[in-house]
């Protein structure tokens, strides 16, 4: 990865360890034997964008990163993961828009990185690109979880790479939801692990599954 972008999503504001990040980076690079854009679910400040927008640039590539900006379940008032400064005060709600917008920027990566923003189910049942690489960190709610993985990974192109942040099988580790609603059914579905590093873990979905039918483009 270029040193330079490294630096600048280390920086970053986000939850994601360096060794998850560059692992991350390392199967987006990967992923680029199969034809298709990248997708990233859950971008909250610009963290693994541009861990996953080097990536695209490094291949040719673009990401679309969505997400609504609102904050997931656990990033509201009264939950671990609240940051009150990320609450705008005029609506008294989160948005993280401003800071993705900002880290996108200062990397330099405004060109490879497509920001999407609105609800992951209402992009996903408009989405008709089949995807050469997705990751999911959105909602750790266990219906959030359900309607990533529903909605997304049936767009994986045969052969493509699924990749899933914190994923923890003990209970005492951390939330479920990803665990329980997206790593085991894309098992059960056909994907195969490849690597796993901290929580994240990366999956290939096999040739003899198909991905979706659909072609073009977003609408």
């Amino acid at each position: 990865m270029d040193p330079t972008l490294r630096a600048a999503a280390e920086a970053a504001r986000g939850f994601m360890p360096a060794d998850e990040g560059l692992a991350l980076h390392e199967a987006a690079v990967a992923a680029a034997t199969i034809d298709g854009p990248f997708l990233e679910v859950g971008s909250y400040c610009g963290k693994s964008s541009v861990y996953l927008g080097a990536a695209a640039r490094e291949v040719g590539r673009v990401l679309f990163a969505v997400d609504h900006h609102r904050g997931s379940e656990e990033n509201q008032p009264g939950w671990e993961w609240h940051e009150p400064d990320l609450v705008d005060p005029a609506v008294g709600r989160m948005d993280t828009l401003p800071h993705f917008r900002r880290t996108v920027h200062d990397a330099g990566l405004e060109d490879v990185v497509i920001a999407v923003v609105g609800p992951s189910p209402t992009v996903a049942a408009h989405w008709t690109t089949p995807l050469a690489f997705l990751f999911i960190d959105g909602g750790h709610g266990i219906e959030p979880a359900r309607a990533d993985f529903e909605g997304w990974t049936p767009q994986i192109a045969p052969g493509g790479t699924l990749a899933i942040h914190d994923v923890f099988r003990d209970p005492a580790d951390g939330g479920q939801a990803p665990y329980e609603q997206i790593y085991l059914p894309a098992l059960a579905a056909g994907f195969e692990e490849v690597s796993a590093t901290g929580s994240l873990r990366v999956l290939r979905r096999t040739n003899g599954v198909g991905g979706s039918s659909r072609a073009g483009g977003p609408r």
